[in-house]
């Protein structure tokens, strides 16, 4: 209801400032900006999302000590979960409670596997799981692949950035160039061939 009263609002902000029929179309245009930007679930999992991407690498980490200093996968997941929280943590608790009620590893951790990059993870909880082969080494190079991936990202965006930042900086720089540098030399010039004559 709150969301409805404030696009309602900002629609007759629209009108009752600019007035008239322009007035109403300033104001449904802005009343869908508003709406478009309300906070909503599309919002929150994309918001998961990026947060669960993050926390990956620091998972995979203390997943792998866990493992490392003697504790079963399901332990590791149950702790790790408890103690890291968010939205890896929550489905590693997820998981190891499923298996520890008797569930198929396959369908416990297919939870981990359904966040962005962490398939390898779900596959590896659910091997270590079922045949009790060691994770503790695959799992820190899996968060060791994840920390790059991450890094790559990150220059990647960062490149991007760059080049897209030239383009404003040209138009905010080359008029100024062109009236202090360049329009004095031409006059100077054009006055010098005129006055010649």
């Amino acid at each position: 209801m709150r969301r409805w009263l404030t696009v309602a609002g900002v629609i007759g902000a629209g009108w009752a400032l600019v007035g008239g029929i322009a007035g109403c179309l300033v104001g449904v245009a802005a009343g869908c900006c508003v709406w478009r930007l309300r906070p909503g679930a599309d919002r929150k999992d994309e918001f998961d999302a990026s947060q669960a991407i993050r926390q990956l690498p620091l998972a995979a980490d203390l997943l792998a000590a866990c493992v490392a200093a003697g504790a079963g996968p399901v332990l590791a997941a149950q702790a790790v979960g408890d103690s890291l929280g968010g939205p890896v943590g929550e489905r590693l608790a997820w998981g190891a409670a499923q298996v520890r009620l008797g569930g198929a590893p396959a369908d416990a951790w297919r939870r981990v596997g359904e966040i962005p990059g962490a398939d390898a993870l779900a596959r590896l909880l659910e091997r270590a799981t079922e045949s009790g082969s060691p994770a503790a080494a695959p799992v820190a190079r899996l968060a060791a692949d994840c920390r790059a991936e991450q890094g790559r990202t990150a220059t990647a965006r960062a490149r991007k950035a760059a080049v897209q930042m030239t383009a404003p900086v040209g138009l905010c720089f080359l008029p100024a160039f062109i009236a202090i540098g360049v329009l004095p030399v031409v006059i100077g010039l054009a006055g010098g061939l005129m006055g010649g004559r």
